[in-house]
């Protein structure tokens, strides 16, 4: 049934995606199993599992959901070095919702002033689901760390209660699944699964249902039927419930029922623990005076310091060289410390990334789908929000009235492609030079 599956979709994602790009992507790629709702493809190895998640999983789970006349969501993994270590892999798949990253654990998420009482309750909930904090709601910027903990939530349940039928899901997903249980008449398959068949409901960034009536329809009876029975439920988001102009009054009442936390930007002192487990994990000698230099040089996003060490790590493999202080400040020399005492505003980057890309800056606000236009309007988004204060509607409302998830989707895909891409990293070093000068 996969392989059939899988056979009549293909000619369709060749056809998006073209044919050289088909051939390096999914050439040596195996279906493995269709898992109710859950497709999974077997990939050579994780570089190709990641780029496959971050840019083709969305069209790819409708083209197997349009095929199989049913909502599909596509789970990759990567192929395993023996058959133990096979059935070992597909045995994480026992939740219908995303796979459970390994590297999102309790005892690698590094705790500090910023992040203890989250961290306490996250724990809290692991080992008492349903109890008093119910429903748990984890609030902060983008990359201090609250995927990690909803994913560290799901490891501890899965292991202390294994008949427990856990879903993690991010929001944006949860979103497409009512979309396809719409379009393919399959909402009572959609009801058993996130209100009968779930135990745990683990959702993360809730800000992408906001503005989504149909969605929040469904999320609002999802969780008071879950709520009822004492089901735990767990959400990430960007900001407090409050905040969220566009969300469903009656959600946002719902989300102050239980316990609210939220994540402060890590401590230099948080940073550099990081730095430090990180390079331990992947075999990368980092000093002491360089971690201190990168905790200094990054901002408070989790994710762009772990990008800083991929990208020292990069160079120093391509020039042959030693990480020290003085290779590490040739590396980061146009990235000015914290970014402080850069007077920018959203129309000043606006104006230095169409600069750069020898565009107008009614092609950055405007809808045009070409590459050449999304990429810079995404880097211009993702500096709008490092350089700036300003909240994702805002920027939004300055890109030509873009909805906020469109905002923090270009966040989200930028910050993911400055961890292996250099020329990206010198691109948006060069407009944040040109910024300052």
């Amino acid at each position: 049934m996969h392989r059939t599956i899988w056979e009549k979709s293909k000619d369709s994602i060749r056809e998006k995606i073209g044919a050289e790009n088909f051939n390096v992507w999914f050439d040596q790629s195996r279906p493995v199993e269709l898992r109710e709702d859950h497709f999974v493809l077997e990939v050579k190895n994780q570089f190709q599992k990641e780029w496959i998640e971050e840019n083709y999983r969305s069209f790819i789970s409708a083209s197997l959901s349009q095929t199989a006349r049913k909502p599909i969501q596509l789970a990759v993994i990567v192929k395993p070095d023996s058959p133990a270590a096979q059935k070992k892999s597909l045995r994480t798949l026992k939740t219908p919702g995303y796979l459970l990253d390994s590297k999102y654990t309790f005892e690698k998420f590094v705790v500090g002033p910023s992040n203890q009482f989250a961290h306490a309750a996250a724990l809290a909930v692991s080992e008492n689901p349903g109890g008093n904090y119910n429903p748990l709601f984890l609030y902060g910027g983008v990359g201090v760390g609250k995927t990690h903990l909803l994913t560290a939530i799901g490891h501890r349940i899965a292991k202390n209660f294994n008949d427990s039928r856990l879903i993690f899901i991010p929001a944006e997903n949860f979103v497409n699944d009512v979309i396809n249980s719409i379009r393919y008449e399959k909402m009572p398959d959609f009801r058993s699964k996130y209100r009968d068949n779930c135990d745990v409901l683990l959702l993360d960034d809730i800000q992408f249902i906001a503005g989504k009536e149909r969605t929040q329809e469904e999320f609002f009876h999802t969780f008071n039927s879950l709520y009822s029975l004492r089901k735990q439920i767990v959400i990430t988001c960007d900001r407090f419930p409050k905040e969220m102009e566009a969300l469903d009054e009656r959600l946002r009442s719902r989300f102050e029922w239980g316990l609210i936390a939220d994540i402060q930007p890590p401590e230099i002192e948080v940073k550099i623990a990081i730095l430090k487990e990180k390079s331990e994990n992947n075999k990368i000698v980092l000093p002491d005076d360089v971690a201190l230099f990168l905790a200094n040089t990054s901002s408070s996003n989790i994710r762009e310091l772990e990008g800083f060490l991929i990208r020292i790590s990069a160079f120093a493999s391509f020039y042959n060289s030693e990480i020290n202080l003085d290779f590490a400040k040739k590396v980061f020399k146009n990235i000015s410390v914290h970014n402080e005492g850069i007077p920018v505003s959203i129309e000043s980057i606006q104006k230095a990334v169409a600069n750069h890309f020898n565009l107008k800056i009614a092609d950055l606000k405007s809808s045009r789908k070409l590459k050449a236009f999304t990429v810079p309007r995404q880097i211009a988004m993702y500096l709008s929000r490092k350089l700036t204060n300003s909240s994702f509607p805002e920027i939004g409302s300055k890109f030509g009235g873009k909805d906020h998830s469109t905002v923090i989707h270009a966040n989200k895909k930028v910050q993911k492609q400055l961890e292996n891409n250099i020329q990206l990293s010198m691109t948006i070093d060069r407009i944040t030079k040109d910024l300052k000068d």
